[in-house]
């Protein structure tokens, strides 16, 4: 107990200090705080505080991203269908486009460049049709992702969301266009004599692989492209690189003939090539297993998981940086 005229402890911290000045005034000081000398993330810990649009842990940034599932959805389908609400024909440049794409395609390299030695008509015209739906999906999933970020700052900046949400949801789009697409091409490939049968079940893998190298290419594209807008403008040019060196308008093993081996093995085996061929397989009676390169299947899914896996990591980690600057 204080004894008499001593204040207890908790009363004495509650009045300033006192004390005189040299000319005799009085001058009050507050006692020091506490948290004098602590640094930011000092009491940051202290007070439980946790940086704004912080990056949670890879687990928590998966299980963040599925509870947007639906979310991912609606907006793919949203994008999809204002795609082309400003043209008469709508939807139907989905399947247009490409088609289009197809018979320039035919007219200069297969009319007049005679791109198509080594295979009959019936199967070339097929080939290339499947060749240019199949590049299209990864090229739109690609051109989508550069600016999945830097074309939705406003959406980035004004809501808390996984940013990995915007280019699964771009290649997702591409998904639901090919899809759409697909129709078209059935239709090509039956008119040239190649009938349904139990290859075409092989469809459905080569799609989900082709769409899981899509997505995280996507990804990883969405990331360069927050940083460095300027890709948008150079990616055409990369992709019409890309896809002359993938056989699109020509069978590769033909075309090189007389060329070490090696060469054809590397174009055959880069993804474009892998997907296109596998689809070409599936779909085409007159393409046979021989256009195809040693171990096809292992190829895809290694291009599958590797980019898939690896662009969303390469994503996650700048998670906390998109919108900002």
């Amino acid at each position: 107990m204080p004894g008499p005229g001593r204040p207890c402890a908790s009363r004495r911290r509650r009045f300033p200090l006192v004390s005189t000045t040299h000319d005799g005034g009085i001058a009050v000081s507050d006692r020091p705080s506490p948290d004098d000398g602590l640094s930011a993330a000092d009491l940051a810990a202290k007070y439980g505080l946790a940086v704004s649009g912080a990056r949670p842990g890879l687990a928590e940034y998966v299980r963040q991203l599925w509870g947007r599932r639906h979310f991912i959805l609606a907006f793919s389908q949203a994008k999809l269908t204002a795609q082309y609400s400003q043209a008469k024909l709508g939807q139907l440049w989905q399947v247009a486009t490409p088609l289009l794409n197809a018979a320039v395609y035919y007219f200069i390299f297969g009319l007049i460049l005679k791109a198509n030695r080594g295979m009959s008509h019936d199967v070339y015209i097929p080939f290339l049709v499947t060749g240019v739906f199949v590049f299209t999906f990864t090229q739109s999933s690609v051109m989508a992702g550069v600016r999945a970020i830097s074309g939705n700052l406003g959406l980035v900046r004004a809501l808390h969301f996984p940013r990995a949400s915007l280019p699964v949801s771009f290649a997702l789009q591409q998904l639901q266009q090919l899809l759409f697409s697909m129709i078209v091409l059935f239709v090509v490939a039956i008119g040239f004599g190649s009938y349904p049968g139990l290859s075409w079940l092989l469809i459905v893998p080569v799609l989900f692989l082709q769409f899981l190298f899509n997505t995280g290419l996507a990804l990883i594209v969405a990331r360069m492209g927050a940083k460095t807008p300027d890709l948008a403008q150079l990616m055409p040019f990369i992709l019409r690189t890309w896809m002359y060196a993938s056989g699109v308008m020509f069978s590769i093993s033909t075309m090189l003939a007389g060329r070490p081996e090696w060469i054809a093995r590397v174009l055959q085996a880069n993804p474009a090539a892998v997907y296109m061929d596998l689809m070409r397989f599936a779909l085409i009676d007159g393409y046979g297993a021989s256009h195809l390169p040693p171990h096809v299947w292992a190829i895809a899914v290694f291009w599958a998981v590797v980019t898939s896996l690896g662009g969303f990591v390469y994503f996650w980690k700048a998670e906390e940086r998109y919108g900002r600057g």
